[in-house]
């Protein structure tokens, strides 16, 4: 067996499903997932030792991979999004979004890769969560993500709630209708005051942000493709697509080396065009 697909041998297994807004949003089944995707009760912990060692060697697999494999292709591997602008990241950076549901199977099966991913990325790639907001829990859970980031827990919550969610199950997710309540609990045991958490979920701040994350998320598709989690998108502009797992990810892999080298030929066409010719004679 090659060093690739041992690495990714976990991912191979999995078929590049996705959480999808397939029902109205005021259903509980707002957005749920294809048949082929990870079943709830089942996906490894992001937070289990041996699923991030694996998780890592995965990523290293798809970098290895991504050096050899031809260039992306527009309308096969990535979307080209009209217009298309980065969410939240200055000039200068390459930007990495992806859109995420707490309650998606398949975005906690995936979420060990993404953390080994973002723990490696360097240091002019900027990684950015979007939360889906399809209606019912979803949108509990999206104002719960800008919740934690607004009093300074989501980094340390983000992974742990996945874990809540769809291992320890100590929250429904998509199986029902966990109270905004319930939600600011698993919050508490991370030092934060419920009543204030629950007070922010409910503020005008945090409404605004899920609904540009709503919008963004709608301009994405707006090719008319149906929107599901996880999806990627790379400086606002290309939206990975993959024919599996491990694609996937080369494809959004492939992306960001080429926006990073344009990042770097960016400085160099402006001095050149700006340096002036020595005088002559």
């Amino acid at each position: 067996m090659t060093l690739l697909r041992s690495a990714l041998l976990l991912l191979a297994l999995l078929p590049l499903a996705a959480c999808k807004n397939e029902s109205t949003p005021s259903t509980p089944a707002a957005a749920t997932a294809t048949s082929t995707s990870v079943p709830a009760s089942k996906p490894v912990s992001a937070e289990d030792p041996q699923r991030k060692a694996q998780a890592e060697a995965a990523w290293k697999a798809v970098e290895a991979a991504a050096a050899k494999a031809p260039p992306p292709v527009e309308g096969v591997d990535y979307v080209v999004i009209p217009n298309g602008e980065p969410f939240d990241t200055p000039p200068g950076k390459v930007e990495v979004v992806e859109f995420f549901g707490y309650v998606c199977p398949f975005c906690a099966a995936v979420q060990p890769t993404v953390s080994a991913m973002k723990a490696k990325l360097p240091a002019d790639v900027h990684f950015v969560y979007v939360p889906a907001a399809f209606g019912s829990m979803w949108d509990n859970y999206a104002k719960a993500f800008y919740a934690a980031q607004a009093m300074g827990v989501e980094e340390k919550t983000h992974d742990a709630l996945f874990r809540a969610i769809h291992v320890d199950q100590t929250l429904k997710g998509e199986r029902g209708m966990d109270t905004p309540e319930q939600i600011a609990a698993f919050y508490a045991n991370y030092g934060v005051d419920p009543q204030q958490f629950l007070s922010s979920m409910e503020s005008f701040a945090v409404a605004t942000k899920v609904n540009r994350a709503r919008q963004y998320m709608q301009a994405a598709f707006a090719n008319g493709d149906q929107m599901g989690t996880p999806t990627f998108l790379v400086n606002g502009r290309y939206r990975v697509k993959g024919k599996s797992v491990e694609d996937m990810f080369r494809v959004l892999y492939q992306l960001i080396v080429a926006e990073r080298a344009k990042l770097t030929a960016q400085p160099a066409a402006s001095q050149a065009a700006t340096t002036t010719p020595a005088p002559q004679g």
